[in-house]
């Protein structure tokens, strides 16, 4: 059993993650770039800038050496933007001991080579387990230790099964699986399409047509998806269907709050209130990567035209709603 879990990143996601590995039995690490913050949440037992109110138990000690994050984790858990990625573990491959396994919670593509994340830890960690872990989840339901429930795939089911039962707790369940590529699309194309479905609600379209959307969007996400052979019961599971449900219908969600301020009219610039939103980064890169394989995706091709500025979000409606009619 993997008794010391190092957990690179504390926002709100990877605190909630580091609470969750100590409600599980284990030792954390949890690292944070700015050393005034690890001082402030190892003092206080708060981090008060990403996750006020929720207290560290004193199985989680808080650092900012990237080494000492690396030198005690049986396992690294890494909850960093997508395109922070690759920077992070090339920063982390001379330190991390060889067949380190590393859970990958962001939920995007790497827009610079069209990489997927798993592929991006390959690279720059040779000789490390890439897992990827993702489902509907708000880090703040996590932290507070409400019922939450995603999945973990690994390259061997032994070894899903093995980080599963590291981060599983009472609240905290975690499925198994072996559909590493499934998983990781299903979390990139999702945080596209509940853009979309925030812009639907906040231009005051109605719930008929957010479900229409939601629908027909999971319909992409699942071509996509197929196309990379992932499997359809990974698709139609919580890392797929599962998380755009909850992402495509909640102001909770990063994603879905930057459509809704688009929507209402905010600009690019605006939207969001300067909160990451991964799904801004994936639009591009997921349009281009299904446009090369013939997959058509287009909603996920109207998100990327309005975050250019090339398609008004009326535009966008209009062309939705004007393609050549077939069967669903």
């Amino acid at each position: 059993m993997l008794e010391h879990v190092s957990v690179i990143g504390s926002g709100a996601w990877g605190t909630a993650l580091a609470l969750a590995a100590a409600r599980s039995g284990r030792l954390v690490t949890l690292w944070s770039r700015d050393a005034d913050q690890a001082e402030e949440m190892q003092r206080t037992r708060y981090n008060a800038r990403r996750l006020p109110g929720v207290i560290l138990p004193d199985s989680i000690r808080a650092t900012a050496s990237l080494k000492e994050a690396a030198d005690r984790g049986q396992v690294m858990v890494l909850s960093l933007p997508a395109q922070s990625l690759r920077v992070m573990t090339e920063a982390l491959s001379p330190l991390a001991r060889k067949g380190l396994p590393m859970i990958i919670c962001a939920k995007g593509i790497d827009v610079q080579s069209g990489e997927f994340l798993s592929e991006i830890v390959a690279d720059a960690m040779p000789g490390s387990v890439p897992a990827i872990l993702s489902g509907p989840s708000f880090a703040d339901d996590v932290a507070r230790g409400l019922p939450t429930a995603v999945a973990l795939a690994a390259p061997t089911f032994d070894m899903a099964e093995t980080l599963a039962r590291t981060l599983t707790s009472a609240t905290f369940r975690i499925y198994p699986s072996t559909d590493l590529r499934g998983v990781e699309i299903g979390g990139a194309a999702k945080n596209v399409l509940a853009i979309a479905a925030g812009i639907v609600e906040g231009r005051g379209l109605g719930e008929s047509a957010r479900a229409a959307l939601v629908a027909r969007g999971f319909a992409e996400l699942r071509r996509f998806g197929e196309s990379y052979r992932a499997r359809p019961e990974t698709l139609m599971g919580l890392s797929g269907l599962g998380d755009l449900v909850l992402t495509a219908g909640s102001l909770k969600s990063r994603n879905f709050a930057f459509g809704h301020d688009l929507g209402r009219g905010l600009s690019v610039a605006e939207a969001g209130g300067g909160r990451l939103a991964e799904g801004v980064h994936t639009a591009r890169i997921l349009s281009d990567m299904a446009r090369a394989r013939g997959i058509e995706m287009p909603i996920a091709e109207a998100v990327s035209a309005i975050l250019k500025g090339s398609l008004t979000i009326d535009g966008a409606v209009d062309a939705l709603m004007n393609r050549p009619m077939k069967g669903e």
